[in-house]
């Protein structure tokens, strides 16, 4: 996945919801602290998810004997469960990045209007949330998409640079 493309989605999200919010701030309802807890909760997810993986794909390339190992058994992973994390990982990359520039784009309304804005202040508040919460998405989904890629084997070559005539 190319980390710009994830830069450029949330920097035209952040500037589409600052645009947005500045011309209907009034009208949008209140933004509460624990709207954007949910990409938290799946962040977390993944990261839990990616030190399952991690431990069990490690087990399975060592292939130590099974008194070598901890005392819980590692069952083989599927690749066909890898395959789907790796696309879980990917989408969940792009929702994150997606969400982190809408919620930039509230802070970038609601936080300089604190001081002139009675609900402006709580708003900072979600949008702090949901920004943490959004890159700790991205970040999730990141390093699961990293433990998904094959590594190159021991017979696998180094593409050697073409010589430039």
């Amino acid at each position: 996945m190319n980390r710009r493309d994830l830069l450029v989605l949330a920097a035209g999200l952040a500037v589409a919801a600052w645009l947005v919010v500045r011309a209907g701030y009034g009208s949008l309802p209140t933004l509460r602290w624990w709207l954007p807890v949910p990409l938290g909760v799946l962040a977390l997810a993944e990261v839990l998810g990616a030190r399952t993986l991690r431990a069990r794909l490690a087990a399975q390339r060592d292939r130590r004997p099974p008194a070598e190992r901890s005392s819980a058994p590692v069952r083989p992973v599927e690749p066909m469960l890898v395959a789907r994390l790796a696309v879980l990982a990917q989408a969940s990359a792009y929702v994150g990045a997606a969400f982190v520039g809408i919620w930039v784009g509230v802070l970038l309304y609601v936080g300089p209007a604190v001081s002139r804005l009675q609900t402006a202040g709580s708003d900072t508040v979600t949008g702090v949330v949901g920004v943490a919460c959004s890159a700790a998405l991205v970040a999730a989904a990141l390093w699961l998409e990293s433990i998904c890629r094959i590594p190159p084997g021991p017979d696998d070559e180094t593409p050697q640079a073409d010589p430039v005539a």
